[in-house]
């Protein structure tokens, strides 16, 4: 990349290409940039008008790519919209509450529902509905739990499945709660048998959600976990090779979930292990070339991975395909 970060975002856009934006360096980034998998060469694009990392990026129906939140000195309510058309951004609504480490999803009614995170002294239960036609926010529900870092999946029937994350006094969280879009409401839903922070959640092909490592206060596990939605609980599977967090997990085309990076209580780690749903269990892969944690990976349409950026003993402008 012509820029080193970590905590940036990187989105597959209709065309192929990867628009990655924002995050930081020891200074806070505006820059953004597209790679081409035809030539796998970066150029720069345009730059957003607040720059930002801890922020989500989220892909519109009308292709537009929605940016909200995250941070620059201060905890940001802002966003804006890359036009990939134009290769520019235009403002958009800010949402109501200034947030950082929250989620976004894209909700079966085309709305974008923001979650949680980090406001400017306090750990969030809010939430609030991103509409696209007007290009403005409404609050929606409050989770049971206040949480930053979590991570939400999109179940098959629609509902929003928010797992773990740092809640108040620092400490992760093993609970779990769904979030219905029809009423706007939460309900809470069976509990983790480990707290998690850092953690990675994959929705496989059968509708169940894979949740693997993290932090859990006192250690970093390497356990795994499924989610049931029909059952709304969980049940251990295989356990990872290595413990890890601040990793990234994509669930490939042939359906197994690729697990690479991260860090845990020694350094950061360049190892890779694939997840088989059909046995449950964990295999090892081929090595990244570089050690990274706070990372980013984006699925190409040729079903390659792209890991880029992130920090291993200096920040990282280095790109890789698995």
């Amino acid at each position: 990349m012509n820029f080193a970060r970590i905590y940036h975002t990187a989105s597959t856009l209709a065309n192929g290409s990867v628009l990655v934006a924002g995050g930081q360096n020891n200074t806070y980034l505006n820059s953004a940039e597209l790679y081409n998998p035809l030539t796998g060469t970066w150029t720069t694009t345009g730059s957003m008008s607040a720059a930002r990392e801890q922020h989500t990026a989220t892909i519109l129906a009308n292709g537009l790519v929605l940016v909200a939140g995250g941070h620059s000195s201060n905890p940001l309510n802002s966003a804006e919209l890359y036009n990939s058309s134009t290769g520019t951004w235009i403002t958009t609504g800010s949402m109501n509450t200034v947030r950082m480490y929250h989620t976004a999803s894209t909700l079966a009614n085309g709305l974008v529902l923001v979650i949680g995170g980090y406001g400017s002294t306090n750990y969030l239960t809010s939430a609030e509905l991103y509409n696209s036609s007007t290009g403005t926010w409404t609050t929606t529900g409050n989770m049971s739990f206040a949480r930053a870092f979590p991570t939400a999946s999109i179940l098959a029937n629609g509902s929003v499945l928010v797992t773990g994350g740092q809640s108040i006094g620092g400490a992760p969280l093993n609970s779990a709660e769904l979030y219905n879009p029809l009423t706007g409401t939460w309900t809470a839903t069976g509990s983790m048998s480990s707290a998690r922070e850092y953690h990675t959640a994959s929705t496989l092909a059968n509708g169940s959600v894979l949740v693997a490592g993290g932090d859990n206060g006192t250690s970093f596990p390497n356990s795994a976990e499924l989610y049931n939605p029909s059952t709304g609980a969980w049940a251990t599977t295989g356990s990872m090779s290595f413990a890890r967090e601040y990793h990234t997990a994509s669930t490939l085309a042939n359906g197994f979930v690729l697990v690479a990076g991260g860090a845990n209580i020694n350094s950061e780690i360049n190892s890779a292990e694939l997840y088989n749903p059909l046995t449950g269990t964990w295999t090892t892969t081929a090595n990244p070339s570089t050690i990274r944690q706070w990372h980013a990976a984006s699925i190409l349409a040729n079903g390659k991975v792209l890991v880029t950026g992130g920090y291993g003993t200096t920040y990282l402008n280095s790109a890789e395909l698995y």
